[in-house]
């Protein structure tokens, strides 16, 4: 609004401040004017009251003396005469108003007396008898005990008074208009480069930093556009550098193998890598939580670390276990001057070194273990055998039985053992060729129903076939399908279920299996894919099938042979999803 703008304020400032001036101007100049008049018109009736005074007094013929009062006298005006010896004489006046005084009246009156009695001269203004009528009258003495009255209206004088007035009001109106019309200029002339200002920094928060206020004038306002536009160049400077060093802090974060956390001091999270955002999902899907797409909070057990912070003011140091996966994190406060207002959590993965420790300590007890029990079975037996236990031939084929199935089973994990081993060493040779998806997986489902059925689980199958075949080596990713179910139906309990997802998309082959099974411990997720590993004896279904533990680290890398990978998730007692996914090439 105008009444807002500063064009309009000090326009009414200039306005306001010469108005409060010409008005008081114009009360003292009314004030004074009025007495001027009055005092003028009492000096002008006192002059001519002494002139007739002097008349009367010099002439001896009183008709004369009479005569020229009339003349000298204001025609507005009256002169009354009260001669010694009473006589009483009263001149005309062209004012039909001003009626003739009484001598008894001037006689009465107690300030018209004493030109009488005393010989005084007397100014008086009154009301005149038998009249409304208010009147300047003026008297001076003459000899004998004689007086001259001149008496007037004071609506002439008023009627002076108020020409007077008009003339004044008439000049503190132009003065006004006047005034207002250079409140305006000067208002606008000294606002203009401040508009000019306003648009620019409008346009400097929009980021538009070229933008310049033109120099009008070399006063202060022009220096204030000078230091303005020296002020957007600097601005414009430290902006760049602001947003190239947030640019190099980004590809630093980024590009961290550690992960990086910085949360607010309400716990919400404000920066994170990718190191720190799959920490983050793991935490969310360990919790059963909903991340937030806007300013996600930070979830258990980041918001204990982070009041740690905020109360204690100290760097805190622990390790947090999710998803089988070993992190430790640094949180340190951040500052503004003495007040906490947040901290940053440097995250660490430390599941390979942990896995490796675990390796090293478990591969000899592991390899130890797989060959103990067959050497120990074939070396009783065969000392059976030798010492004559078994003495009948009967007792001899079945000792020799028993030592021909711990030697296979010898084998195989010789040979699985040298499978991996070529497999890792990159000597696996695929003979991949177009296979039909939906025959190949029924036909792999078919072996297992069986199985399945005999372990009271249901085992269902889930397709959806885009294109129809498969590009992969049938033998090798079979063997795939035979551990993951395998595997899945064996420690699923009884009245569960198993459920194969299959999706053959054009750029991709996917396979979900998942059960409802007693789930793998959570410190035991990061090493399934290992070799010799074996899941913990409470998730045993069947005792009777035992396996060597190195069907997942086969399956992982034929998996990866074929350029693809896989991966699984698992929670205690609620189940085990194993997924892999196999690049196709797309159908001509």
């Amino acid at each position: 609004m105008f009444w807002r703008s500063v064009v309009g304020k000090l326009a009414i400032t200039i306005l306001l401040l010469v108005s409060f001036v010409l008005f008081i101007l114009t009360v003292l100049l009314l004030e004074f004017f009025e007495n001027f008049h009055v005092s003028q018109a009492e000096k002008d009736m006192m002059q001519t009251a002494q002139k007739v005074s002097r008349m009367v007094e010099q002439y001896d013929d009183r008709e004369l003396a009479l005569g020229n009062t009339e003349l000298v006298k204001d025609p507005l005006s009256r002169v009354s005469v009260v001669f010694g010896d009473g006589t009483f004489w009263s001149s005309g006046s062209t004012d039909s108003d001003l009626n003739k005084l009484q001598s008894d009246w001037l006689k009465n009156d107690e300030e018209l007396k004493k030109v009488l009695t005393e010989g005084e001269k007397v100014q008086k203004q009154t009301i005149l008898p038998d009249t409304n009528i208010k009147a300047m009258i003026v008297g001076t003495p003459i000899s004998q005990n004689g007086a001259v009255y001149i008496y007037q209206s004071l609506d002439i004088v008023n009627q002076t008074k108020n020409e007077t007035t008009k003339i004044i009001l008439l000049a503190a109106g132009i003065a006004i208009i006047l005034t207002t019309i250079f409140a305006f200029f000067l208002s606008t002339r000294i606002t203009s480069p401040l508009i000019k200002m306003r648009e620019a920094a409008i346009d400097l928060t929009r980021g538009e930093f070229n933008t310049k206020v033109p120099i009008l004038t070399h006063d202060e306002i022009g220096e204030l556009a000078m230091a303005f536009n020296r002020m957007g160049r600097q601005l414009k400077f430290h902006i760049n550098a602001l947003r190239q060093e947030k640019e190099q802090f980004s590809s630093i974060v980024s590009s961290m193998a550690d992960g990086v956390i910085t949360l607010n001091r309400n716990g919400d999270m404000l920066v994170t890598n990718p190191p720190a955002e799959m920490f983050i999902e793991n935490l969310y899907y360990e919790n059963s939580l909903e991340k937030k797409q806007d300013s996600p909070r930070a979830p258990e057990p980041l918001n204990q670390l982070l009041q740690s912070v905020i109360h204690g003011e100290t760097e805190v140091i622990q390790e947090i276990t999710t998803q089988g996966r070993t992190w430790v994190m640094i949180m340190t406060p951040l500052y503004d001057h003495s007040y906490v207002r947040g901290a940053v959590a440097v995250l660490r993965d430390m599941t390979e070194e942990r896995r490796s420790d675990k390796l090293r300590e478990d591969f000899i007890a592991n390899v130890s273990h797989e060959l103990r029990t067959p050497i120990s079975m074939l070396q009783g037996y065969s000392e059976a055998i030798v010492d004559g236990v078994a003495e009948s031939k009967e007792e001899k084929n079945e000792l020799a039985q028993i030592i021909l199935e711990e030697s296979m089973r010898m084998g195989r994990l010789v040979n699985e053992l040298l499978d991996l081993a070529r497999m890792e060493a990159g000597h696996n040779q695929l003979n991949k060729e177009a296979v039909d998806a939906n025959i190949y997986i029924d036909r792999i489902l078919k072996k297992f129903k069986g199985l399945a059925e005999g372990n009271n689980v249901t085992l269902k199958l889930e397709k959806q076939l885009e294109r129809q075949s498969v590009e992969m080596d049938p033998d090798r990713m079979e063997q795939v399908f035979t551990n993951l179910i395998d595997n899945a139906i064996r420690h699923t309990g009884e009245n569960g279920f198993v459920t194969v997802t299959i999706e053959n998309l054009e750029s991709s082959f996917n396979v979900s299996i998942e059960d409802n099974g007693a789930g793998i411990p959570e410190d035991d997720i990061p090493f399934v894919f290992e070799r010799f590993y074996k899941a913990d004896k409470s998730r045993t279904r069947n005792g009777k099938k035992k396996g060597t533990g190195l069907g997942l680290a086969i399956a992982k890398n034929i998996v990866e042979a074929h350029g693809g990978s896989i991966t699984v998730r698992s929670r205690m007692n609620e189940g085990t999803t194993f997924a892999f996914q196999v690049p196709q090439v797309s159908e001509q």
